[in-house]
């Protein structure tokens, strides 16, 4: 039901049971969300010889029975409305009845009549409200400006639900506020409200949506701190957002750290790859069973022989 029907509903309400009977006591409308249990209930207050209790529902050119109590015939119920119609409390001189999981198609005006003998019938009505209404979506972010932030709140309901954004701090509050409206294919409105909060230091903004006289709903969020500039020009900011910073430079520093020691892990296992080559190359040129120093010695001998036999000449004895 569109926000421009509402009046008018009421005022065709009004007029509708305009010079009714008052002995009935009867709530002139029941307000229930979409999915909930919706009572109905009317007692007569003067004591008449009642011999039927009748609950119709205002169709647009009639009304239909649905259901009744008498003391002879006891509950009835049209097969129609079974599933969906049930008494709680029988009696010729208060009658309650539920419309149980209420949908759209149940919102309108119901009738209770008191069939009086010979009287005839007393009439009063109630007319019945559904509303739909869904959790609020609270949205914070940072503006363009470093010392605001942009507070969304939308809620979706049928008929249009009313937004409102607050903030718990009392001196804190809320500026340039812009408010959206779609309509959903299903006859829900979609409403957006959004403002700008300048603020330092973290603080709480709410959001309550309400649809008619409905209880409202709420939600809380905490906005964190933005950014401080501080006395000696440098500025803080919130751990979070430091944090967020500095993993990056703690991450590039240690992949530097392991392409060193990578490296310098290398460098050695080349060096000693290059030793090894070169000891075993030394080895293989080796006489077998002789070592560098006993060849030198082997030298060394020889030479003193040759000079030996150069320097003694040869005595040749006469007989």
């Amino acid at each position: 039901m569109s926000d421009s029907v509402v009046p008018f509903f009421f005022f065709l309400l009004e007029i509708f049971f305009k010079g009714l009977a008052d002995p009935i006591k009867t709530e002139k409308s029941v307000l229930a969300a979409e999915g909930e249990d919706a009572p109905l209930s009317c007692q007569l207050l003067e004591t008449k010889d009642v011999q039927q209790v009748t609950w119709q529902k205002v169709l647009e050119k009639t009304e239909r029975n649905i259901c009744t109590y008498s003391e002879f015939f006891g509950e009835t119920v049209d097969p129609d409305f079974k599933e969906k119609v049930q008494f709680t409390e029988a009696g010729l001189q208060k009658s309650s009845i539920v419309i149980r999981s209420v949908t759209e198609q149940d919102e309108g005006c119901y009738l209770c009549l008191f069939n009086i003998y010979p009287d005839g019938a007393l009439t009063a009505g109630t007319c019945l409200m559904v509303y739909e209404l869904h959790e609020p979506i609270l949205d914070v972010r940072r503006s363009n400006s470093p010392t605001e932030s942009v507070v969304s709140c939308s809620a979706t309901g049928r008929p249009a639900p009313s937004v409102t954004l607050t903030v718990l701090h009392q001196n804190l509050s809320f500026s340039q506020y812009t408010s959206t409206s779609v309509t959903n294919s299903n006859g829900t409105v979609t409403i957006t409200t959004t403002a700008l909060l300048s603020a330092f230091s973290s603080t709480e903004v709410g959001c309550s949506v309400s649809v008619l006289s409905a209880a409202p709903r709420e939600l809380l969020v905490t906005v964190p701190g933005l950014t401080e500039t501080s006395e000696d020009g440098l500025d803080k900011q919130t751990g979070s957002s430091d944090r967020r910073s500095i993993w990056p430079l703690i991450i590039s520093f240690i992949m530097m750290m392991m392409m060193d020691v990578i490296f310098i892990f290398l460098l050695r296992k080349g060096l000693q790859r290059r030793n090894k080559k070169n000891s075993h190359d030394a080895t293989d040129n080796q006489k077998p069973g002789t070592s560098p120093l006993s060849d030198n010695v082997d030298l060394r001998l020889r030479s003193s022989e040759r000079k030996t036999k150069h320097r003694i000449p040869a005595i040749t004895v006469a007989t």
